[in-house]
């Protein structure tokens, strides 16, 4: 018998920001593991915007959550004990968990660590996080050579990775993020063409002077007014690649629709919404192409690394009010 803390949901935020004790932590004792189970215990935890849709029972593409239930997220785990599972003790697996600190688990659907990387990268660059960007940018986007391609919340794990790939595809790209410190970072960092610093004032102008022809790939992990901003700029059979809506999350409301969205008919451009796991079976493919990437210095990726388990619920906070730079990673 194992005794381990875990975060258990207590409210479902709807509405409004997250809060302190929307999670309660608690103490659990685990059974060992069963015939060709294993007993995990969690190295790191990995923390993306969606958690909160999930609190929220809003995703209708997971489970919905009750009140009591372990949050969920991904995570980093090292094998402690195997009664005949899968994997070795000692081995080092990514995927979907729980916020516990140990979990008796079967080992289906996570992964060995990349050996060639530190671990974490598999929750980042080589995580959905990285998956997102790939499939996003390329299912979706579909960039072209010569391409000026858009990105809002460009500083974050997704959108710096996206901007990455599409000047690796030939085009010219630009970020959209907010401060002087994050955009000085998508262009001597990140390798952004050019940033736009959305803290500094309205950015419809300055979109249009950076891309006087007009965008052809737009990638927003934003939405709101942002978005309703890069709309108007978009060019002849744009793409726009709807990956997710950072400013919805602080009212728990959709937010209204962009009122330049007739310019997808002016512009014989369209507009679409993806969901990363749809394209699950082509991962294992994508990360080899992901890590030759990293291994030879041309995609680079940042970890905003916090510590201790009882900090999970203000490292998934940071998230939603701009304290990280990069993918948010909580270490226990």
């Amino acid at each position: 018998m194992t005794s381990t803390r875990q975060w258990r949901l207590a409210a479902h935020p709807v509405g409004r920001a997250l809060a302190d004790d929307d999670l309660q932590l608690a103490e659990a004792i685990l059974p060992p593991p069963g015939p060709g189970e294993m007993l995990l215990q969690t190295r790191y935890l990995g923390f993306d915007p969606a958690q909160k849709g999930w609190m929220e029972n809003v995703a209708d593409y997971v489970a919905p959550m009750a009140i009591g239930d372990v949050m969920r997220g991904s995570a980093i785990l090292e094998v402690v004990e195997s009664n005949g599972g899968r994997f070795p003790v000692g081995a080092l697996l990514a995927g979907s968990s729980l916020w516990s600190e140990h979990v008796v688990h079967s080992g289906e659907g996570l992964n060995l660590c990349e050996p060639g990387l530190p671990p974490t990268a598999m929750l980042s660059v080589l995580g959905t996080t990285g998956m997102t960007a790939w499939c996003g940018l390329f299912k979706i986007g579909q960039p072209l050579p010569g391409d000026v391609v858009l990105v809002s919340g460009a500083a974050g794990a997704t959108g710096s990775i996206v901007g990455q790939l599409a000047k690796i595809a030939g085009c010219t790209t630009i970020g959209i993020a907010g401060g002087a410190e994050k955009c000085a970072w998508l262009t001597q960092e990140a390798g952004y063409d050019h940033a736009i610093d959305y803290k500094a004032g309205p950015i419809r102008e300055q979109i249009k002077a950076l891309a006087p022809g007009g965008v052809n790939v737009i990638f927003d992990n934003v939405g709101g007014k942002i978005l309703n901003d890069m709309l108007s700029q978009i060019g002849t059979g744009a793409r726009v690649v709807i990956c997710g809506g950072i400013s919805r999350y602080e009212t728990g409301t959709l937010p209204a629709g962009p009122e330049n969205y007739f310019n997808l008919v002016f512009r014989r451009a369209r507009m679409e919404g993806f969901i990363v796991i749809d394209w699950a079976s082509e991962f294992p493919g994508l990360r080899t192409r992901m890590v030759n990437l990293v291994q030879a210095g041309k995609l680079t990726y940042r970890e905003d690394v916090q510590h201790g388990f009882e900090n999970a619920p203000k490292t998934l906070q940071r998230l939603f009010s701009g304290a990280n730079r990069g993918k948010q990673l909580l270490k226990l």
